[in-house]
């Protein structure tokens, strides 16, 4: 395995735990407001900001994320969504 190959590999495995880091913060948030729903993105970004406050990775999760975003973006321009006539995906906020 080439050095570039690794350090993609292990920036990815950084990024995953610092994902997991998040997810288990904003899980906490929830259950501390009695598991109220609604408030997912609000407990997410709560989350985010701060395990990324103090983080040394926190540039390489940034960066990551952004990465991630301009692709999505790329394969969406690619190919656009086909419109449903299933009303329920988007009532359910899908």
């Amino acid at each position: 395995m080439d050095n570039d190959t690794r350090r993609q590999k292990q920036q990815a495995l950084m990024t995953e735990l610092i994902e997991r880091k998040i997810r288990l913060h904003a899980q906490h948030l929830y259950d501390e407001r009695g598991q109220t729903e609604g408030l997912a993105l609000q407990d997410w970004v709560e989350a985010e900001s701060r395990v990324l406050e103090n983080s040394i990775l926190a540039p390489l999760y940034r960066k990551s994320r952004e990465d991630n975003h301009t692709t999505a973006e790329i394969r969406n321009f690619d190919n656009p969504p086909v419109a449903s006539s299933d009303s329920s995906s988007s009532e359910a906020g899908l």
